[in-house]
């Protein structure tokens, strides 16, 4: 499969001085409209915010604070603001958001999907009615009616300069890529194509909207292409729209999961002696996931899925495939038609719910060492025997758990004899160390192999 190497837009931890210069007018409050610029675009401008984020990250062997900042769109009279999963996450401690007018407002974060790149946050409403603040929302357009060549304008906070609009056209309304880093390290890209565009999106633009000349919303902001210009990328509305109802209403996205890793079939369907446009090649088939326990194998050609055809010929054509498993509801069976050489099988799988390879993240600082939670993904993805223990992302110098000998990449299975299954107990434990300083024992294990460790007081 074909990849790119792409990054999303940062969040700035400072802002560079601004110099005013002649003709250049930073006006508080609404945006009077100009001839040429329609109410609808008026009124989107006013909708568009600042938002500064405070959150914990874990790195290291120690907690620590970082501040960013992004872009988002309102999109809802009581104060809903879409904007990225990379600018507003469940790490966020404060969030903050700067409207139109240019007053600062607390928000909170009420949902978040990393799968999309997209998260939806509240503006403090009680504090905005106490006081006596005003905002506009704006509306969505049709991402599915646009094409290469239309115009289109990107609107953000690009290095905290608020309201700032870039223009460009779609450069491709279906671009295909997946992507393990850019939100955080959490898996993106799968459910969805992109938007390309050639308006400037720069850092701290995430979150911000790509709208057509009568200010309707059709993608959210996300990311660049790395070492190019002008080679932006955004989220379909029609996608965004979906996904903030899921977040408004649940606070997360579910979806069914199956196993299966696929590849664009073009110009392999002579080797498989494939028409054309005809079937799903598996690339490969996550070890004890619902695909594997069905009997799927890597280079089987999946034709069917409860009898609806699949064509996934080119990239652009994944996604939709991949949406179509993961709407099915959780626990559901699926029958797949498999093309195994000369053979057609019936294969059934009972999917499970979608989890990410990265598991939640704490730093145990008296022992220098910050962890992560083995998920079932990340231990099907290694072959592990289950998704107990903890993957150390980083160690303190000096600290006990530098001087034992335990180093990034470790899975700490036990502590002080006990086998840890999840976060909660492993803060019990760290709770005891500090009340009490003894050497405690570690089992951890690198490269398939167990070793002992000490963490010494």
């Amino acid at each position: 499969m074909k990849s790119v190497t792409v990054r999303h837009s940062p969040l700035p931890s400072i802002i560079l001085p601004v110099v005013l210069a002649a003709g250049f007018l930073f006006a508080a409050g609404p945006v009077a409209a100009a001839a040429g610029v329609s109410r609808g675009f008026t009124r989107l401008l006013d909708a568009v915010v600042r938002i500064d984020v405070t959150e914990t990250t874990f790195d290291e062997g120690t907690k620590r604070t970082e501040r960013g900042i992004g872009s988002g769109v309102i999109i809802s009279a009581d104060g809903l603001i879409l904007t990225n999963a990379h600018v507003a996450s469940p790490q966020a401690v404060e969030i903050s958001v700067t409207l139109a007018s240019l007053e600062r407002v607390g928000a909170k974060l009420v949902g978040w999907d990393h799968w999309t790149d997209l998260a939806v946050i509240r503006l403090d409403m009680a504090e905005v009615k106490a006081r006596k603040l005003s905002f506009t929302h704006a509306d969505f357009g049709d991402s599915d009616a646009l094409y290469p060549g239309q115009t289109v304008y990107a609107v953000g906070t690009p290095h905290g300069l608020t309201r700032t609009v870039t223009r460009g056209i779609i450069s491709n309304n279906r671009r295909y890529f997946e992507d393990s880093r850019a939100v955080r390290g959490y898996e993106t890209g799968s459910f969805n194509t992109w938007l390309q565009t050639d308006a400037a999106i720069n850092p701290g633009n995430s979150g911000g909207p790509l709208v057509t000349e009568d200010g309707k919303v059709v993608g959210i902001n996300s990311r660049t292409y790395m070492g190019a210009d002008n080679l932006g990328f955004a989220i379909p509305s029609a996608v965004a729209q979906r996904v903030a109802e899921g977040l408004v209403k649940n606070g997360s996205i579910t979806r069914s999961y199956l196993g299966i890793r696929p590849r664009e079939l073009q110009d392999l369907e002579r080797f498989y002696s494939l028409a054309a446009n005809t079937g799903l090649l598996v690339d490969s088939v996550d070890p004890g996931s619902p695909a594997a326990r069905a009997g799927v194998r890597p280079s089987d050609i999946i034709l069917s899925l409860n009898g609806t055809k699949l064509d996934g010929r080119f990239p652009e054509q994944l996604p939709p495939i991949q949406n179509l498993i993961a709407s099915l509801p959780v626990g559901s069976v699926v029958k797949l038609g498999v093309k195994r050489g000369a053979q057609t099988l019936s294969l059934n799988a009972t999917t499970e719910k979608l989890e990410s390879r990265v598991g939640e993240e704490w730093a145990f600082e008296k022992w220098g060492l910050s962890v992560r939670k083995v998920s079932r993904a990340y231990a099907r993805e290694n072959q592990l025997t289950d998704d107990s223990g903890v993957l150390v992302i980083g160690v303190q110098p000096g600290y006990p758990a530098a001087q034992s000998g335990i180093a990034r990449g470790d899975i700490i299975t036990k502590v002080g004899g006990e086998t840890i299954r999840d976060l909660a107990r492993l803060k019990e434990l760290h709770a005891a160390y500090e009340a009490k300083p003894e050497p405690v024992l570690v089992e951890a294990q690198r490269n398939r192999r167990i070793a002992l460790y000490v963490f010494k007081p």
